[in-house]
């Protein structure tokens, strides 16, 4: 029996991941440079496109912020799995 393909991730550009959140297109890209949140992939004109887990990883990160994390705490905690949520 044949399986069906499976359904590509959709990408999201910087302006839409703008466009669905309160974050600016230079937050976003701080965010990106400092490592908190990564990119899927790039376009053939080297834009970045994200994933669709950035918002929950955006919405976290909007979290540890309210509860007065830095950004650098903020990584150590993401990239040791986020194992407080």
């Amino acid at each position: 029996m044949a399986t069906k393909p499976r359904r590509p991730e959709k990408l999201y550009k910087i302006g839409e991941i703008v466009e669905f959140t309160d974050y600016s297109r230079q937050t976003v890209h701080n965010y990106t440079m400092l490592g908190l949140i990564t990119e899927a992939k790039r376009t053939l004109s080297s834009h970045r496109l994200y994933g669709e887990d950035v918002f929950e990883k955006l919405e976290k990160i909007k979290q540890y912020k309210e509860e007065g994390k830095t950004l650098h705490e903020i990584k150590d905690i993401l990239d040791k799995g986020d194992n407080n949520s």
